[in-house]
């Protein structure tokens, strides 16, 4: 599991991720690249697409043709850019080689690549925009500003192109710049920043960029708001409420951040396999959608449940509700709790992903709990079941994979000893039964190689069987069944009863001969010692699939259970041939005659056991037709 990325820190998580039925997933990240790159910047007055790739400061502010050059325009860019560096928490490094690096979050990162384009450096306008205070992002606000201290004239821009600008907003000696949400930080706004002075803003204003923001949520494009307020003292620390009010619009940025190209193919195999992936994000709806349909997450025009219509329904009314809904927008955490219990209260087995402290409790409720390894917080890692170490989506997929194909060899190595054991005690008590007056053919010391070697060494191999073609092509398992449900317990007994009827058929055909064999006239209960063993070879060769044969499977697909088989049949022919282990074990030296009774007898099993599945095949096709 770790080589696919996923620490288990729950033993029993691992087989019952394979009983998952819902994937509820964060988006950024996860299902994202995590990789923020500035798309497009709206100011009041002009659109300009952003050119370069990545974390670069390179590229240019593009107005496209059709727009008529506003001179404000780059005043208000400007002002736009100064509040994207300053409102940030991100650190944005040069390395050798004109490598660029982000130390923080990747969208605080995108923000100051986005204001180095334009030669604007965090690093260079600290000592004109001095932190004094900050009200710092949180889920429930989607929101963060910074109070700054305005000592010179922090107007004066640094590039070639504002050389020539140089104004002062206020004589306020705090300034505020706001990042959030676009619809949260624009209701908190009554005026808009024209060139270079705030002026009232109009219902027509508020409007146009509502449907800016809408335009590029449809694309995918995560929106940003951005605003500022002049301040003429320190607010107190908890005062945020009334201090982010009547704030000066500065614009929208839109980031993209693209799809984990694999999973896609994720999405298809969740689909594929019966397992419902959701989709939970604080983004826009709009912006979740086209992600979502972009994945196969949601079908195209499917509704996104917001967070402010989530809040407005009964836990009841939730429950008929998620089985319809795919993608959660606008969540806050404490709502992944409650979409949690939903799900569960509608028998849904669910697997759930977080990474922040107040994510713990749906990790907790959820029944695998994921947290994130790399942008998850210690709480939310303690909480949890499973650590993605790569914060991707498709590990979850792959560990769903693994969980199954560990259930499936649990059950198989059940079936393994279980069958071949009922097959020894029925021999071993049926034997006084029908030769009267014979002991039992076992010696103690016998039946605890059998146990120990003949039983433990394939049955270990079996356990580490590669998954079966169809895998993740059927739907999850019922996490409550019996170990023994779909048949398990039928096939113990069925399997125990035939090598039990082959190795006593064998018993009765030479017991009557035993004197014509020669030597030891006890050497039957070797045969019988011998058959059992060997017949268990047979057992776990033909257990390793349930519909396909021996022969159609890849021979090195498992090459532990053929180093087993061989293993373990060099031991049991040294019982009989080297002296010193006869003599410990209690055995007899076999003829070659009485060896190859014992291993065509043995051999039975395995072509039952193949025959089994050529009737299921032929019972399944017939149905079929």
């Amino acid at each position: 599991m770790v080589r696919r990325n996923a620490l288990i820190r729950k033993l029993p998580a691992v087989e019952t991720l394979g009983s998952v039925t819902t994937i509820c997933s964060d988006k950024t990240g996860t299902l994202t690249q995590n990789k923020m790159v500035a798309q497009v910047v709206h100011t009041p007055s002009a659109t300009y697409e952003v050119t370069g790739n990545g974390y670069t400061p390179e590229g240019e502010f593009v107005q496209p043709k059709d727009k008529s050059q506003n001179p404000k325009a780059s005043l208000e860019l400007h002002t736009l850019l100064v509040a994207c560096a300053v409102c940030n928490d991100a650190v944005l490094k040069s390395e050798p080689g004109n490598i660029w690096t982000i130390v923080g979050d990747p969208t605080e990162g995108a923000l100051l690549t986005l204001a180095g384009k334009a030669q604007i450096y965090k690093a260079q306008i600290e000592h004109s925009f001095r932190r004094v205070g900050e009200f710092p992002f949180s889920s429930e606000r989607k929101r963060m500003s910074v109070i700054c201290s305005v000592e010179i004239d922090v107007w004066q821009a640094a590039s070639q192109e504002f050389t020539s600008i140089s104004y002062s907003p206020s004589a306020a000696p705090y300034l505020m710049f706001t990042k959030g949400s676009p619809e949260l930080v624009l209701n908190r706004c009554n005026s808009v920043w024209l060139g270079h002075q705030a002026e009232p803003l109009l219902v027509e204003q508020r409007s146009h960029i509502l449907q800016q923001n809408e335009s590029l949520a449809r694309r995918g494009i995560r929106v940003l708001g951005l605003a500022m307020r002049n301040l003429d003292s320190l607010p107190l620390a908890d005062d945020e409420e009334s201090t982010e009010q009547d704030l000066i619009w500065l614009g929208l940025v839109g980031m993209l951040d693209a799809p984990r190209p694999e999973v896609r193919s994720a999405v298809a195999l969740c689909r594929q396999a019966g397992i419902r992936p959701v989709m939970i994000t604080g983004d826009h709806q709009l912006t979740a959608m086209a992600i979502a349909a972009d994945l196969g997450i949601a079908s195209e025009g499917a509704h996104a449940l917001s967070g402010q219509e989530l809040e407005r329904l009964s836990q009841a009314e939730l429950e008929t509700v998620v089985p319809e809904v795919s993608v959660y927008a606008r969540v806050a955490p404490e709502h992944k709790l409650r979409i949690v219990q939903a799900l569960q209260k509608n028998g849904e087995f669910v697997a759930m992903t977080g990474d922040g402290v107040n994510d713990a409790p749906a990790i907790k409720q959820a029944d695998i709990g994921i947290a994130m390894g790399i942008t998850g917080t210690d709480v939310s890692k303690e909480a949890s079941d499973m650590v993605l170490l790569d914060d991707n989506f498709a590990t979850i997929v792959a560990a769903t994979e693994e969980g199954r194909v560990v259930y499936t060899n649990i059950r198989r190595f059940i079936k393994y000893i279980l069958g071949s054991n009922i097959g020894e005690v029925i021999t071993i008590a049926a034997t006084p039964i029908l030769l009267a007056g014979e002991s039992v053919p076992l010696t103690p010391l016998q039946i605890l190689w059998m146990n120990l070697v003949t039983d433990g060494i394939p049955a270990l191999a079996l356990a580490v069987e590669p998954p079966e073609p169809d895998v993740m092509r059927r739907p999850p398992f019922n996490p409550q069944e019996s170990i023994f449900a779909r048949g398990l317990g039928n096939y113990i007994v069925r399997a125990g009863i035939i090598l039990a009827l082959i190795t006593i058929t064998m018993m009765m055909t030479i017991f009557p001969f035993r004197q014509a064999f020669g030597g030891d006239p006890a050497a039957w209960k070797t045969m019988v010692f011998t058959t059992l063993c060997l017949a268990q070879m047979g057992h776990a060769l033909a257990i390793r699939s349930q519909t396909q044969l021996t022969l159609e499977l890849n021979p090195f697909s498992n090459v532990y259970i053929w180093a087993a088989v061989i293993v373990t049949t060099l031991l049991q022919l040294a019982l009989i041939y080297v002296e010193p282990l006869r003599n410990f074990f209690g055995t007899h030296w076999l003829s070659p005659l009485q060896l190859a009774i014992c291993v065509g007898f043995s051999a039975l099993v395995f072509v039952w056991l193949e025959g089994e599945k050529l009737w299921l095949r032929w019972v399944q096709t017939r149905r079929t037709h």
